[in-house]
């Protein structure tokens, strides 16, 4: 296993597992919407696999290459939200807590499928299939990035998927109020950022996920960090 990567090669093997997990995350909720009775993404011609559609120029190529090329930082983006317009949908408040979920779950789906690709490109390096070890990279990255997704949505924090998922199970009113606070959400989620509270909110969490996820991969904790202090370093 090479012990440093040059800066062409950490986005050579960051940017698929990126995309991808930004682009099915979009996806599976305009898909679930659709389901449930709201076709504006299959409207505007968003439930496509094409990442040019879900590209946010800032968010997901801008701040992530930033973050990358600071060593040690937090991986951090965003894409372009699919638009769901509630009121289609046929119960609203529960139909949104779905919808929300859809996205998440679809980042924990592809974190074991990346992890099943670990198993397989470690299996094939072990044979002496040398050219292999690039696969291996990317698959580590993109279990990374997609369990990071799914925690980060799910934290309780409108506009984030766990904070539409919340508002979607609370009562009416409840629910009213706990709205109000997503225009100040990204305000609040930048601040987490800059003080360096929401990787200590996040990583618990992440380490919970990885102690499901990493079994399938075939490695232990210990190996996955050491090749992901590679990937950021």
């Amino acid at each position: 296993m090479i012990s440093q990567l040059s800066l062409i090669q950490q986005l050579a093997v960051w940017v698929v597992p990126v995309l991808l997990a930004i682009t099915v995350h979009e996806v599976s909720h305009g898909y679930v919407a659709r389901a449930y009775g709201d076709t504006t993404a299959y409207m505007l011609g968003r439930l496509t696999l094409n990442p040019v559609k879900h590209i946010d120029p800032i968010g997901t190529v801008l701040v992530p290459a930033i973050m990358l090329l600071l060593p040690g930082s937090f991986v951090f983006g965003w894409a372009k939200p699919v638009p769901v317009s509630f009121n289609n949908l046929r119960n609203p408040m529960r139909d949104m807590a779905v919808v929300a979920a859809a996205g998440p779950l679809s980042n924990l789906t592809m974190a074991f499928l990346w992890a099943l690709l670990a198993r397989l490109s470690m299996g094939l390096l072990k044979q002496g299939h040398l050219f292999f070890e690039p696969l291996l990279l990317m698959a580590i990255a993109g279990i990374y990035i997609n369990i990071i997704l799914m925690v980060l949505n799910l934290l309780p924090l409108p506009p984030l998927d766990g904070g539409r998922v919340l508002a979607g199970l609370l009562p009416g009113r409840m629910a009213m109020k706990f709205s109000r606070i997503e225009p100040y959400g990204f305000m609040i989620l930048i601040a987490l950022l800059v003080t360096g509270l929401l990787g200590w909110i996040l990583f618990p969490l992440i380490s919970l996920v990885l102690f499901v996820v990493l079994p399938v991969s075939g490695f232990a904790p210990q190996g996955f960090w050491q090749i992901i202090q590679i990937l950021i370093q």
